[in-house]
């Protein structure tokens, strides 16, 4: 028998070199730089904005994009950037934002999720409730386990810094500091949205090192654009959103920031289920609630 559309390895084949040529597609530095652009915008992003955001031209960011898009790695519709409806508003311009569709390659074949459904399938026969709170229980350990590493890790940088400094190294200290400077500049201006400080940054570093592309809100929350766990949710959104709470919850006692975060369950589409509010904010539950 061929390989082809009715034959199961056949079809299984052809997934994974899709999954493959899509993260092969950000090999390239250009194509890799417009991905990262395009999905850290909470909406659609246009060519020339693109161009403008990455420092290219406009027909190669053309170019690139719509390679992403063939990938799979992007989704592209058209829409009028200038906002105007009606006769003189001038042509949709096409617009990219970042596709839904996952994309994971493990070499040799792996089956984490299958394994992480099973466990939770266990949690939720349990019919005492044991099994969840002791899932909850060891989510927040490892969280403050994370939050501990962030933490040193901060700390660590700063005494790397100072100490340069110190020894006179002016010009190392200047690498340093142009290589990270938009990203500590970020970081700090969404912990000052918090109104905490360093300890805000620690925790956007903290969430943003495991996936959950954590932004500042217009109110001051730190909403988390991404899920680590979303297909897991799901299927299993009760299970699996206490349990995230929890490593959150953890993520802040383990930073000490027991006193001035508090992480609460908020579902809304597009997002995970979990904000960061500001200790005693408007509209915070109590930690821990779920």
């Amino acid at each position: 028998m061929r390989h082809g559309q009715d034959d199961p390895r056949g079809q299984q084949a052809t997934e994974a070199e899709q999954r493959l040529a899509a993260i092969c597609g950000l090999d390239d530095p250009v194509r890799r730089r417009l991905y990262e652009y395009v999905s850290s915008r909470g909406e659609p992003v246009g060519r020339d904005q693109a161009a403008a955001a990455t420092g290219i031209g406009r027909p190669l960011a053309a170019y690139h994009l719509d390679r992403l898009v063939r990938l799979g790695l992007l989704t592209a519709g058209y829409q009028r950037m200038s906002g105007r409806q009606g006769p003189g508003a001038g042509r949709p311009a096409k617009v990219y934002a970042r596709s839904q569709t996952e994309f994971a390659v493990t070499l040799p074949p792996r089956e984490y999720e299958l394994a992480a459904r099973l466990l939770v399938e266990a949690v939720e026969a349990d019919p005492t409730g044991s099994a969840r709170a002791r899932l909850r229980l060891a989510a927040r350990q490892h969280g403050a386990e994370l939050g501990r590493t962030a933490q040193a890790a901060k700390t660590a940088q700063a005494a790397k810094t100072a100490q340069a400094a110190k020894v006179g190294q002016v010009g190392q200290v200047a690498k340093v500091g142009q290589a990270a400077e938009a990203e500590r500049a970020d970081i700090a201006a969404q912990g000052e949205a918090l109104g905490r400080g360093r300890v805000g940054e620690v925790m956007r570093a903290a969430l943003a090192a495991h996936g959950f592309e954590p932004v500042a809100d217009d109110d001051g929350c730190l909403s988390l654009r991404n899920c680590p766990f979303h297909r897991l949710a799901v299927r299993h959104r009760d299970v699996v959103c206490a349990m995230n709470l929890a490593l959150l919850e953890g993520i802040v006692a383990g930073i000490g920031a027991g006193q001035e975060l508090r992480p609460d369950l908020d579902p809304a589409p597009r997002r995970c289920c979990v904000v960061v509010r500001a200790a005693g904010g408007v509209g915070s539950n109590p930690p821990g609630a779920s």
